[in-house]
């Protein structure tokens, strides 16, 4: 009998060796990218129901839960909305007024409002809703065992976040215009990168309304 995913995701992670070094000190923060519109799912994703409880709030709770602090939410469409789901949640909204112009001006404004002393960052998506928070503490872990700048998460053969960018490669990630800036800067260095290997079929995302409907049937089965 196959193990329900959430059991599947709290097992063994990682693909590279865990090298031997000093641990990396400093708070890791986190960046949830929550400005989108959403248009191809016809309505606010992010506001949708996901076992009693918002997809965005499933997100940032997996973030804080996760160890992530601060967890900068960048808001942009419907911002009061999305923000208000977050009541009682420990976060720091952020607005992005060029959320339109793509997901990287989102990234830029999280990483530009981080505080100084934040030794990395870990990159969210909230649409990504099998994300959990041992996904994000075991790559925060793996940074602070190996040091390395950057820890990708890997889903089979795709690589996609959570992901972790030390301090040192911020000026970059704000250098780069597009929406790829975080792709690009993770190739650049992926000679000095980590990576962490999850189940593929925890890449599931929320696009359109079938993969609401394809998320929701695979939460109720646990």
């Amino acid at each position: 009998m196959t193990a329900p995913m959430s059991k599947r995701l709290s097992k063994g992670y990682g693909t590279l060796p865990v090298l031997k070094q000093e641990s990396t000190v400093g708070s890791v923060a986190g960046v949830v990218l929550a400005a989108g519109s959403s248009r191809r799912m016809g309505r606010n994703k992010l506001l949708l129901d996901l076992g009693g409880e918002s997809v965005i709030r499933r997100a940032v709770r997996a973030a804080v839960d996760g160890g992530l602090d601060p967890v900068v939410v960048v808001l942009g469409h419907e911002a009061e909305r999305v923000r208000a789901e977050l009541s009682g949640l420990f976060f720091r909204p952020v607005l992005n007024p060029d959320h339109a112009r793509g997901v990287g001006t989102s990234l830029q404004v999280g990483v530009a409002a981080v505080p100084t002393s934040t030794a990395a960052i870990v990159v969210i998506l909230p649409d990504m809703p099998f994300v959990t928070a041992s996904m994000i503490g075991a790559v925060v872990e793996r940074y602070r065992a190996t040091g390395l700048p950057v820890v990708v998460s890997r889903y089979g053969d795709t690589e996609a976040p959570p992901t972790l960018f030390d301090r040192s490669l911020f000026t970059e990630l704000l250098s780069i215009a597009g929406e790829r800036c975080a792709r690009v800067v993770a190739r650049r260095h992926e000679h000095q990168a980590a990576v962490v290997a999850w189940p593929a079929e925890a890449l599931r995302d929320l696009d359109v309304a079938g993969d609401y409907q394809d998320v929701r049937a695979l939460l109720a089965k646990g």
